[in-house]
């Protein structure tokens, strides 16, 4: 699996590629109504049949290189270390441990080892991000109400 810091941004050459290849597939994927496909690499003009599926999971990576956002797959069931998963939360390893000892995000053992499923470590990012922003509209809403901050003011 790579580690996080493997994962970049995609150049401005590959953003206008995605960007511009985004629409035509699009338009392709509303034509197809089978689960096998066939693609033709130009380069090679050798013919290759992959999943429908595949094709909707490349909209979804040009899309994101569209927007200029790095993009890694990783299988959904896969299990993950408590060094990476503290890389993907953006935390520290003895941090992530306290998290798993409390319970906050479940974990098997393996041997000494502990193993996080992926989703698990992504699902709890996802609330946090939403716990973040309510909190911050809850500060938000404190200071208005203490006249620190306007959310009506124009500027």
């Amino acid at each position: 699996m790579m580690s996080t810091d493997q994962i970049r941004r995609p150049s401005k050459t590959e953003q206008k590629m995605a960007i511009e290849s985004l629409p035509a597939l699009s338009s392709i994927l509303s034509n197809i109504h089978s689960e096998q496909t066939e693609i033709e690499i130009e380069e090679t003009g050798e013919r290759i049949k992959i999943p429908a599926r595949a094709l909707v999971f490349l909209g979804d990576i040009l899309k994101a290189m569209g927007e200029g956002k790095p993009v890694s797959i990783v299988p959904v069931a896969t299990e993950v270390t408590t060094q990476k998963a503290a890389e993907i939360l953006g935390c520290s390893r003895p941090y992530l441990v306290k998290l798993l000892e409390e319970g906050a995000i479940e974990f098997i053992r393996v041997g000494k080892h502990r193993r996080i499923k992926f989703e698990d470590v992504v699902a709890y990012r996802e609330k946090m991000k939403v716990q973040q922003k309510n909190n911050i509209i809850d500060i938000m809403g404190a200071d208005e109400e203490l006249g620190l901050y306007d959310s009506q003011c124009k500027v």
